[in-house]
């Protein structure tokens, strides 16, 4: 993997050549210098409104925000658990 970036705005002008323009995907893929799979991934995210888009982000933004804060009301759960187990051998 080459780790390249695009810019947003490249990465639209890609998708546009293939859902707008109906040229080929290979053929842009192939002019512009990025494989085919890279073309594809963009075409599914840009390929959609973009109010559709930003919705689908807002939503995974949260899922992620989400995620992280179940993982740590988890970690502090399991604590509090051996700190009652603990406590519990001591005190009894």
């Amino acid at each position: 993997m080459s780790g390249k970036r695009y810019t947003e705005e490249f990465k639209i002008a890609a998708v546009k050549q293939v859902a707008e323009r109906g040229h080929p995907a290979s053929e842009v893929a192939e002019r512009l210098g990025v494989s085919m799979h890279s073309l594809y991934t963009w075409m599914k995210r840009y390929g959609v409104p973009e109010e559709e888009r930003k919705a689908v982000d807002s939503q995974a933004e949260e899922l992620r925000r989400l995620k992280a804060e179940l993982k740590r009301v988890t970690e502090e759960r399991d604590i509090l658990k051996k700190a009652a187990v603990y406590f519990a051998k001591t005190s009894g």
